[in-house]
């Protein structure tokens, strides 16, 4: 089908469908769908969620403990807010069970870049996809429901066509009661329409903005009188208004309004009838316009707190359903959303060294996290990305630990999503021999950046530490990790050798056993066994080597029952494998002539330096990226 063809039935599905009163009746009594209300709608749109027992994921498990998850594909892209979009459609879902949610104003509350423009942008995106029925020629596109009385029609409508009386709560719009009139009271008069809502259109979904405290009014929210048509209608006549406001716009669909505590209060009076009573008045002497939509508002924290300290907003307050939306606080996710935006930007195809955007989810996420207490703010980090740190921080506390001692309002403050992207932007761009981005220059522009901000100076010093203490160390240790595999040819199988010795030693060792080599038939005996395990444990500074083997070996044995009788990777004991590690690379000197830039002595070191390259460049790295990297990394090694 050509992208032509496409377009034209696309627009050919989104045209209205005319009917009849008593067609659209008997549309109802076989489809709920029809008279369903914006929240039922938008629940539809949403659609029924994935469920995910974290049980199974001991990564998850940590995070959610245990919890059966729900992750709604509609907001597959909102990455770590599973709880703010469980919060957002249990607001729906409770307005569409006709609960207290549906006479209440969603408000989403967060930090600036913090997703919340986002998440208003996929909500009227959803409300979108689901069509409703209205009156042929109505304003505000009002239910055809509203010209019936519940009380001497609800029985019959019930009986009849199985429509439940809740959904007859809605009034006549004034332009409605002048048809009515005008029929003769004959309701068949009147047509059904088949609309689809549309940002495009301004048809059930519209955006307010607050305007100027000093000449804003209502007329934003409720319309106005046309001026122009003053001249055929009286100027109490329905015909003679413009139903150009926001709340006229969006009813039976979603009122977006931003920034909405910027707006004077007497402007958000309108929303308080329109939610609660289901109508509000325009602005001339006619009867109430009818409302029944969602209105959406969002605002950063600031505005928030000078609105609720104020006494007199009491009664707004009870009608607002508050979702906070924070920044994100795993650093997993936070790579994720980085991601997502490097995506849909020129620099899809850009060469990112490894660990550039895990080291500014890092530093990201270190600025939104309260301090914790007796604990490593790094090692509070990992633990809210749901690594286990059992064998590696005693100290660190366990998830829900770090939460309850955080507070509600952890994730409010810090750097947010835009000024990391905006940081990512000059790293990519830093170097004008190549569009690419490394942790070296990472850190170098973080530096800037925070001096450019001008930051209160605790602020700024607390930033700097991020970097010097956590950061720029562990990226030397992630680094120096990296050069020397790439050294080591056959790294992970002479990993797997010394793991699979080690075990075997430790072994014979702890059942005072002589060990036959089964190549060379060489005999060791506890004293030889002892000496061999002590070649590997004395670099890693192995402080109890007794207590250390026994553990291993239970690790190993354990293991093998799961594994088929083999041996497990060496890289799976965590412990383990750092002491190998550091064996491995106890004697760095030998690697120095082959990962430096300088003139190599013979071709035998220059191969030995080519291949060492290309396998850098295998692991994701540019040439030009190795230099530098490789040139830090013996800069720091040196001072360190």
């Amino acid at each position: 089908m050509s992208i032509f063809n496409a377009y034209q039935s696309r627009f050919e599905s989104a045209r209205e469908e005319e009917m009849s009163i008593q067609e659209y009746l008997e549309l109802c009594r076989n489809d709920r769908s029809a008279y369903a209300t914006a929240a039922e709608r938008m629940l539809m749109a949403i659609g029924e969620p994935e469920l995910v027992d974290t049980r199974l994921d001991p990564r998850l498990s940590r995070i959610f403990s245990n919890k059966v998850l729900r992750l709604y594909p509609a907001f597959r892209d909102f990455y770590g807010m599973e709880e703010v979009i469980e919060h957002i459609v249990s607001y729906f879902r409770h307005g569409a069970q006709g609960l207290e949610e549906k006479k209440q104003i969603l408000y989403l509350l967060g930090p600036v870049g913090g997703g919340k423009s986002s998440l208003a942008e996929k909500l009227k995106s959803l409300i979108e996809k689901v069509p409703f029925y209205a009156i042929k020629g109505s304003p505000v596109h009002e239910s055809p429901l509203g010209l019936f009385d519940p009380q001497e029609d609800g029985t019959l409508l019930e009986d009849d066509f199985g429509i439940p009386r809740r959904y007859l709560n809605t009034i006549m719009s004034p332009w409605a009661v002048k048809r009515l009139h005008e029929f003769g009271g004959d309701i068949t008069k009147f047509r059904v329409v088949k609309l689809r809502p549309s940002v495009l259109r301004q048809i059930a979904v519209a955006k307010t903005e607050p305007g100027d405290e000093n000449n804003q009014d209502i007329s934003s929210l409720v319309g106005k009188i046309d001026i122009r048509k003053l001249e055929q209608y009286s100027q109490d006549d329905p015909d003679a208004y413009s139903y150009s406001g926001g709340l006229c716009l969006a009813n039976r669909g979603l009122l977006e309004f931003v920034e909405m505590f910027k707006a004077p209060i007497k402007v958000l009076h309108p929303l308080l009838t329109a939610t609660q009573e289901g109508n509000y008045k325009g602005t001339e002497g006619f009867g109430a316009i009818p409302f029944d939509g969602i209105v959406m508002a969002h605002s950063n924290e600031s505005e928030w707190v000078a609105f609720k300290n104020n006494k007199n907003n009491e009664a707004f307050l009870d009608r607002i359903f508050t979702v906070k939306v924070p920044y994100c606080l795993r650093v997993s996710d936070e790579i994720r959303i980085y991601e997502k935006l490097l995506a849909n930007s020129s620099l899809s195809q850009a060469p990112c060294a490894p660990d550039t955007l895990r080291m500014m989810a890092q530093f990201a996420a270190l600025s939104r996290l309260k301090e914790p207490e007796n604990s490593s703010i790094y090692s509070k980090m990992r633990i809210y990305d749901g690594e286990n740190l059992k064998d590696t921080d005693p100290k660190a506390k366990s998830f829900q630990e770090y939460r309850d001692y955080a507070g509600v309002d952890e994730g409010m403050t810090g750097l947010s999503t835009r000024f990391a992207f905006k940081v990512l932007s000059r790293v990519f761009n830093f170097d004008h021999r190549e569009v690419a981005a490394n942790p070296v220059h990472l850190m170098y522009v973080l530096e800037q950046q925070i001096e450019q901000e001008q930051y209160p100076p605790e602020t700024e010093a607390r930033y700097l530490g991020f970097i010097k203490e956590f950061l720029a160390p562990r990226y030397a240790e992630f680094i120096g990790k990296e050069i020397q595999t790439a050294y080591l040819e056959s790294y992970s199988e002479y990993g797997q050798n010394i793991f699979d010795r080690y075990c075997t030693y430790a072994d014979f060792w702890i059942q005072d056993q002589e060990f036959r080599d089964p190549n060379t038939g060489e005999i060791l005996d506890r004293n030889a066994l002892n000496d061999e395990l002590e070649k590997i444990e004395k670099p890693a500074g192995i402080s109890n080597p007794k207590d250390f083997r026994n553990e291993v070996v239970n690790f190993v044995l354990r293991a093998r029952a799961k594994n088929g009788g083999k041996n497990p990777s060496w890289t799976s004991y965590e412990k383990l494998r750092g002491v190998i590690e550091k064996k491995m690379f106890s004697n760095t000197e030998d690697l120095l002539p082959v990962i430096s830039f300088n003139a190599k002595a013979s071709a035998d070191e220059q191969k030995k330096h080519q291949d060492f390259v290309n396998r850098m460049i295998d692991k994701g790295y540019t040439e030009k990226q190795v230099r530098l990297l490789c040139e830090w990394y013996l800069r720091v090694r040196k001072s360190a």
